[in-house]
């Protein structure tokens, strides 16, 4: 949908709202800073690399566990780079905020009586985290993360978990979330309203999410 035609859902058909965490509620400039800056920065100094050299590692060995639930894992990664992760989310959690106008758009859809669960790949070192700083998880009716279920947000053993748990109707379920991956992995599982999220990083970063609808923000929905 352009700005001139925004996506408008037909709340009227809609009874649970899925959300994601990061890129959709919450600002994915914190998680990349330090997957894309401090995990590099301490992988090289452990290591006695040259910064682009780690760069290089770090990104050969993401790119092995891509769409795994490892590739999500502070445990995994913790163990497999030799740096404590779960330190660094602590070191920087005054990084962790809000994208513009998701709280308040919690807060209209409990108003409007919608059930709202949170689906996230944040592991729940994270999870912990980013909930201490924003309460997030207060403004939420449930929540579950991937690595409850045993696998990631875009494999459907992940929506057939959620399903089991939740018991939503698939059909009066909206779902958004910033990844098309995920988008994909919902239409699949036959969620009603599929929205992605433009606007995931306040640093600027942008994506489109043809051919699906798209708003910039949740509250734009």
């Amino acid at each position: 949908m352009s700005p001139a035609n925004p996506f408008r859902p037909d709340w009227s058909a809609i009874d649970t709202v899925l959300l994601d965490l990061d890129g959709t509620l919450l600002d994915q400039k914190y998680d990349n800073y330090i997957w894309r800056d401090l995990v590099p920065q301490r992988y090289a100094l452990a290591r006695g690399l040259e910064l682009h050299a780690a760069c290089a590692q770090i990104a050969r060995l993401f790119a092995e566990r891509s769409h795994t639930l490892d590739w999500y894992s502070i445990d995994y990664w913790t163990r497999t780079l030799g740096v404590d992760i779960g330190e660094l989310h602590r070191e920087v959690r005054s990084h962790v905020g809000w994208l513009p106008g998701a709280r308040e758009f919690l807060v209209r859809m409990r108003a409007a009586g919608k059930r709202l669960v949170l689906l996230t790949n944040s592991h729940p070192i994270a999870l912990a985290v980013k909930h201490e700083e924003t309460g997030v998880l207060d403004l939420l009716d449930a929540a579950a993360t991937s690595h409850e279920f045993g696998a990631p947000k875009e494999d459907p053993r992940f929506w057939d978990a959620a399903l089991e748990r939740f018991g939503y109707d698939p059909k009066r379920s909206l779902f958004a979330d910033d990844n098309a991956a995920m988008l994909d992995a919902a239409r699949l599982a036959g969620i009603g309203w599929v929205v992605g999220v433009r606007h995931w990083d306040s640093r600027g970063s942008k994506r489109e999410h043809a051919p699906g609808p798209a708003v910039d923000a949740v509250n734009d929905l």
